[in-house]
């Protein structure tokens, strides 16, 4: 068998808690959920599910009439698969490709101010972000039993982590040239 990755257990993931899925419920439930930390092309996600089915971990169900939708289905091997990628506690380091680090590591090339500018830039743009995640916590329905707990979670998760981007880069705005917390 092929093997499954990242992207590929999230849409196993997505249809073992919501039931069988087409490509397009496929993105909504992507656009809710992981497109906040893990974003898949739409394109993907008319590719994934007929590989998954070609390995036996979905089963595709055409409709035959009407707009002729293909809803994929969790099969045994399918759920094997989740269970055994969700009891593997190892994970692979983070994928990290932030531009705005690769600008830090280059800022004693730049002007005076660059790095203040690029700082209050990215402080307001995690800010953003950080906003979004509570907002996202505060209308978590505690009634979704479904969701509920793994939304808390994450999004746990992402507040903790915006709130540390943030506070570096609010930091380095106000003290470009070192300064209380630049050598923490």
């Amino acid at each position: 068998m092929t093997e499954v990755g990242h992207q590929d257990h999230i849409v196993l993931g997505l249809i073992a808690r919501h039931g069988p899925l087409t490509p397009y419920e496929l993105k909504a439930r992507i656009e809710e959920s992981v497109e906040y930390f893990w974003p898949i092309p739409h394109a993907q996600l008319y590719r994934i599910p007929p590989r998954l089915a070609e390995q036996g971990l979905l089963h595709e169900e055409a409709e035959t009439g009407g707009r002729r939708r293909r809803v994929f289905h969790l099969t045994d091997a399918g759920r094997a698969e989740l269970t055994r990628w969700l009891a593997d506690p190892s994970a692979p380091p983070p994928e990290t490709r932030d531009p705005a680090q690769v600008k830090l590591f280059f800022a004693d090339l730049g002007g005076p101010g660059d790095v203040v500018a690029l700082a209050h830039k990215q402080a307001a743009e995690h800010r953003r972000w950080l906003d979004l995640y509570r907002k996202l916590q505060a209308e978590i329905d505690p009634e979704d039993s479904e969701r509920a707990v793994s939304r808390a979670r994450i999004l746990r998760l992402g507040i903790g982590h915006e709130q540390a981007y943030v506070d570096f880069w609010e930091d380095l705005a106000a003290h470009p040239d070192g300064g209380p917390g630049a050598r923490e």
